[in-house]
C-alpha cells in the first residue's frame, strides 16, 4: 500500500499519466479479486467503503433497481447491515420476510425458498454468523430458491467467512457477495461487492458515477490495493489457518470445559467457523466478565464487535430462543492469524481464573 499513500497520489478518475498510474493499480486489484472469487469478468467487482456499504448496495440496490419496489427475504440472524437496510426498504414499501432459524442459528433452505414471492427481488443469507460463527447453507439456499422458479438475486454477506472458508461464486451459488478487507488482514474502510454480470443495481451512493455508476466517490487506491493483497494472502493461507486456529480454539474450549464444567457452547458445533467460540457462563454477567478479561489482557466481546461498545441482548441470541438472562451471560471469543495453539490454553486458564473470582 505504501506507494499509493505517497508518490502515486493522484485521483484515479483523471486523464493524465499520474491518474492513470492510480487507475492501473485499481484495475490490477480488481482483476486479482475477481480471479480469487471465481468471477467471470473483473468488472463484476465493485469496490466499496467496507462490508456494511457492500451489504447496503446489494440489498437496497437490488430491491430498488426495477420499476416496482422489489421484496427482500432474509434471515433473523443477519448482520445489522442487512437487517437494518431491509427494514428501511420495508418503510419505503418493499415487502420484507424474515425467516427464523433453528437453535444453532442455522436456516433451512426450504424455509427460505418457501418465503420467496413473485415480487421478491433479493434473498440475502450470510455465509457465517458474525456472533456465533454458525455456517449457513448458502449454496443449498441458492439451489432451493432457483428450483422454486424464482428469479430473485441471491446475496451472501461473506464478511466473516472469507478468511477461513472457500468463498467463491461457484461454492456459494450467489449472484452477489460482500467482503470487508479488515476481516482477513487488510485495511479498514474498504470492501467489495461481487455482482454477477446482468444483475441490475440501483446506486445507493450518488455522485461522480465511479464503478460503472454503481458506487460513486473517489477511490481509496491504497485501501483497494491492500485489500487485493490481503485476499491473496488469506486464500493462500487458508489450509494452515484452519489447522492452526482450529487447534487454538479447540484447546481453548477443552481447557475452559475442564475448569468451568457448566459452560455452554452456543451455535452449531458441526457447522461453524474454526476461529469462533461463543460461550455462556451461567451466573456470570457478560459485561463484568469483559471488563475483568480486558484487565487480564484478553479482548472478547458480547454481541457483534461492530456495535458501538454497548452490551445489550443480541438479536442473534434472541432468534435462537435465548432469554434475556441467559443472553446476558454470553461472551464471544475469536482467534486470528496472530494466535497459536498455546494461546488457546493460556486464554482458557485466564478466563477460568476470572470466572472463579467473580463467582
Amino acid at each position: 500500500m505504501a506507494p499509493y499513500l505517497d508518490e502515486v497520489f493522484a485521483n484515479p478518475s483523471g486523464i493524465h499519466a499520474a491518474s492513470q498510474r492510480a487507475r492501473n493499480a485499481i484495475e490490477a486489484a480488481r482483476e486479482r479479486a475477481a480471479a480469487l472469487l471465481g468471477a467471470t469478468r473483473p468488472l463484476e467487482i465493485v469496490f466499496t467503503g467496507g462490508g456494511t456499504e457492500a451489504d447496503n448496495l446489494a440489498v437496497a440496490g437490488r430491491a430498488l433497481s426495477g420499476n416496482e419496489r422489489g421484496g427482500v427475504v432474509t434471515t433473523a440472524v443477519e448482520h445489522e447491515a442487512v437487517l437494518a437496510t431491509a427494514r428501511f426498504l420495508e418503510r419505503l414499501g418493499c415487502p420484507l420476510t424474515v425467516v427464523g432459524v433453528d437453535g444453532t442459528a442455522r436456516v433451512s433452505p426450504e424455509d427460505v425458498a418457501s418465503a420467496v414471492r413473485p415480487d421478491t427481488a433479493v434473498v440475502s443469507v450470510m455465509a457465517a454468523n458474525n456472533e456465533l460463527g454458525t455456517l449457513e447453507p448458502v449454496r443449498e439456499v441458492a439451489d432451493a430458491v432457483r428450483a422454486a422458479g424464482s428469479e430473485a438475486a441471491i446475496h451472501t454477506d461473506a464478511v466473516q467467512a472469507f478468511v477461513s472458508e472457500d468463498i467463491t461464486v461457484s461454492s456459494t451459488g450467489a449472484d452477489m457477495i460482500s467482503l470487508a478487507a479488515h476481516k482477513f488482514g487488510g485495511p479498514k474502510g474498504v470492501g467489495l461487492l461481487y455482482v454477477r454480470d446482468g444483475v441490475a443495481l440501483e446506486a445507493v451512493v450518488h455522485g461522480g458515477g465511479q464503478e460503472l455508476g454503481r458506487r460513486s466517490g473517489t477511490h481509496n487506491v491504497a485501501g483497494i490495493v491492500g485489500m487485493a493483497a490481503a485476499m491473496d494472502e488469506a486464500v493462500g493461507d487458508r489450509v494452515d489457518f484452519r489447522r492452526r486456529i482450529g487447534e487454538a480454539r479447540d484447546r481453548f474450549e477443552a481447557g475452559l470445559r475442564r475448569a468451568v464444567p457448566d459452560i455452554e457452547v452456543n451455535g452449531s458445533l458441526r457447522h461453524r467457523l474454526v476461529q469462533h467460540s461463543h460461550v455462556r457462563i451461567p451466573g456470570v454477567a457478560a459485561e463484568t466478565l469483559l471488563i475483568r478479561l480486558d484487565q487480564a489482557g484478553i479482548a472478547a466481546a458480547a454481541g457483534s464487535a461492530c456495535h458501538s461498545g454497548a452490551v445489550e441482548v443480541s438479536h442473534v441470541l434472541a432468534a435462537i430462543g435465548m432469554d434475556e438472562t441467559a443472553a446476558g451471560e454470553c461472551v464471544r471469543f475469536t482467534f486470528g492469524w496472530v494466535n497459536d495453539a498455546a494461546d488457546g490454553e493460556k486464554a482458557a486458564l485466564a478466563v477460568a481464573d476470572v470466572v472463579e473470582l467473580l463467582r
